[in-house]
Parts: C-alpha cells; sequence; structure tokens
C-alpha cells in the first residue's frame, strides 16, 4: 500500500499523529473553553476599575480571536460577566488594594 499510495500513507500517518497529541494533551483541551471567559472577565474588570479606562478602550482591549458570546459590565457592582465557548465567569472589582477577582 505504501508504493502504490504514498500520499495517502503520510497522510494517514499524519493523522495518526494528530490523534495522539490531541490524546496527550486532553487535559488541556478541556480547560480551554474556561480560559477564554475567565480571562475576558478579569482583563476587563482590571483595565475598567483597577486602571479607570473607558469602557469602549476596555472592550477593544480584552477582544480575541476567539470570540465571547456575551460581556456584561455591571457598573453600579463594580461587576463584570463574560461568556464564551459555552463557559461563563465573574469578575468583581474588590477595592483599590485586592483589585478584581474571579467568581465561577
Amino acid at each position: 500500500m505504501i508504493r502504490r499510495h504514498p500520499l495517502i500513507s503520510v497522510l494517514l500517518l499524519l493523522l495518526l499523529v494528530l490523534l495522539g497529541w490531541v490524546w496527550h494533551e486532553r487535559i488541556n483541551l478541556q480547560a480551554f473553553p474556561d480560559i477564554i471567559a475567565a480571562y475576558t472577565a478579569k482583563e476587563y474588570c482590571s483595565c475598567r476599575y483597577v486602571e479607570n479606562n473607558p469602557a469602549q478602550y476596555c472592550r477593544g482591549y480584552v477582544k480575541q480571536y476567539v470570540p465571547t458570546s456575551a460581556l456584561i459590565d455591571k457598573p453600579e457592582r463594580s461587576e463584570v460577566t463574560a461568556s464564551g465557548l459555552g463557559r461563563t465567569h465573574t469578575a468583581r472589582w474588590l477595592g483599590d488594594r485586592q483589585g478584581c477577582r474571579l467568581y465561577p
């Protein structure tokens, strides 16, 4: 088969290597959706409430290649909720000395 179809053999080998890599990194790949929402909530909270930047600037600051489905800013509570890839995280500003903290 290798002599008759060298291209197919190489593609099958690459597929097997890719599957092996995915299996090896399965724990990290499962954590990825949480990282997107948590990063967005925490960084937006820090940009908005710690650094006191305008909301529009902070939205651009946290924009990523992987889009978030929702970013809700609650200025009355100094709280930000971000959703992306099916996960939701909230960050709240605690004060000048503590900064922002994530809440699951």
